[in-house]
């Protein structure tokens, strides 16, 4: 039997081998990186929660996520990102509604979710309960009734001198000319009233990347100045947005990636290729904002299957960067998020958890072992081989004098074998898993069922 194992484990080491000596030719590239922009630590342990105040709560307003904010803290999240809050323009709107995403008054408040006052009791209220708030910022475009359509010089327009949109495909919405110097001044200054005003602890910018980058180091330069403590999320795949302006941009390959090996049956090395292309041309040190779900995309739930769906889950929490939870996945709710329920009023169908009551569990289990653990936080990624490297991911993480092995299977098929770590004692820290599951094991064999997680902390 040990003859057996030997064999096996010296070709894991020698594939391991090239692996490493593959991802060394890159090395010089990333000794000659820029560092990226300095995150703050309660950033980088953060775990970000993506709410639609239309459909997050029944009475789809502000007093209705007040209601939910002591859910949100027992969940385990630290940031609430919420979608946009302003008045959504009615001309040329999409759907019975028109989306959030088309701004009338960057200034005001939608009146189906409350004043301003509500909006800062919100804020208060989160804060008693150490949450962090944030907003999106549509910086791109407008809507076609926007109250900007006075200064029709603030637009992108066509070759006959009429304002277009920024997209073909957005038609309601106009794009923003940022070459006008007196539109950089008025986007500056509404930043600065939403954080002065309402003490909002950042922004997630709206398709950061085709605005400016120098329009958003300039803007942040400023907000630094009123207050310096704040977290910028771009929805960009930019690296370049992330040396002076931006914490966090979008981890957009990994999503794609990730959706072309458990949804059409690619290799699960896309996923290790991905994570090594995009440490290759981004800067030292810089975090992006890891998905598997939000509101541009058919839900995971939808995608993946129910357990393909928490397997997703478990790879974005369990790698590096910061991961997002969006609008009621952590019950398994399907409710479709993007057009046309973008532009339309779809609940969350909370009651869902009912019929899938291994969802919340796991969800809470697995950021409360993500944010009780620095080396899932802010520790080392390795990858690790394994004799099914089409199907199964392993890695570790190592930081804090800590060090875990995670295994996922992206498939429907059991696995069985062995992994290159080094020999020892490991504990079971699987979420979802009972008292009588955990115990210590022995590594590195291992077994997994179909779409099936493991997460180990090494203790000898």
């Amino acid at each position: 039997m040990f003859a057996r194992l030997e064999r096996p484990c010296m070709r894991i080491a020698r594939r391991f081998l090239v692996i490493s000596l593959g991802l060394a030719l890159f090395l010089p590239a990333l000794a000659e990186q820029p560092a990226a922009h300095p995150v703050a630590d309660w950033i980088k342990s953060a775990v970000i929660y993506e709410l639609n105040t239309r459909t997050f709560s029944a009475t789809g307003n502000f007093r209705g996520i007040e209601q939910r904010l002591d859910y949100l803290k027992d969940l385990g999240v630290t940031i609430l990102w919420i979608m946009p809050i302003h008045p959504s323009g009615q001309l040329k709107k999409k759907g019975s509604l028109g989306s959030a995403y088309a701004v009338e008054d960057y200034y005001a408040i939608n009146p189906a979710y409350g004043t301003k006052d509500d909006f800062k009791r919100l804020v208060g209220e989160a804060h008693q309960r150490g949450l962090k708030v944030i907003i999106d910022i549509v910086a791109n475009h407008t809507s076609w009734d926007s109250v900007l359509m006075k200064h029709p010089d603030w637009y992108k327009k066509d070759v006959q001198g009429h304002i277009i949109p920024p997209n073909p495909d957005w038609t309601d919405v106009a794009g923003l000319d940022y070459r006008n110097p007196q539109l950089r001044v008025y986007m500056t200054d509404m930043l600065k009233y939403w954080l002065k005003e309402f003490d909002l602890d950042g922004f997630r910018c709206d398709v950061a990347g085709d605005v400016p980058t120098d329009f958003w180091e300039n803007a942040r330069a400023e907000l630094n100045q009123i207050k310096p403590a704040i977290v910028m999320i771009a929805e960009a795949n930019k690296p370049e947005l992330l040396l002076k302006a931006f914490d966090l941009d979008y981890a957009w390959p990994l999503h794609s990636t990730m959706t072309n090996v458990m949804e059409n049956g690619a290799s699960a090395r896309e996923i290790m290729a991905n994570w090594a292309s995009e440490h290759e041309r981004y800067p030292k040190g810089a975090l992006e904002m890891r998905l598997s779900d939000d509101h541009d995309e058919k839900r995971a739930i939808a995608r993946f299957g129910e357990r393909g769906a928490l397997a997703a889950s478990a790879l974005v929490f369990t790698m590096d960067g910061v991961p997002l939870l969006y609008n009621g996945m952590e019950v398994g709710d399907t409710t479709e998020s993007t057009a046309p329920a973008l532009f339309e009023n779809l609940p969350v169908f909370w009651s869902i958890a009912e019929r899938r009551p291994a969802f919340l569990p796991f969800y809470k289990q697995l950021i409360a072992l993500r944010r009780s653990h620095p080396a899932l936080q802010q520790g080392e990624t390795e990858w690790v081989q394994n004799v099914a490297p089409d199907r199964v991911l392993t890695f570790m993480r190592r930081g804090g004098g800590e060090e875990y092995f995670v295994a996922i299977n992206l498939t429907n098929q059991p696995y069985a074998g062995m992994a290159a770590i080094p020999n020892g004692e490991y504990v079971d820290e699987t979420p979802g898993r009972d008292e009588t599951a955990r115990k210590q094991v022995t590594l590195p064999a291992l077994a997994l069922g179909a779409w099936e997680i493991r997460i180990y902390r090494k203790v000898r």
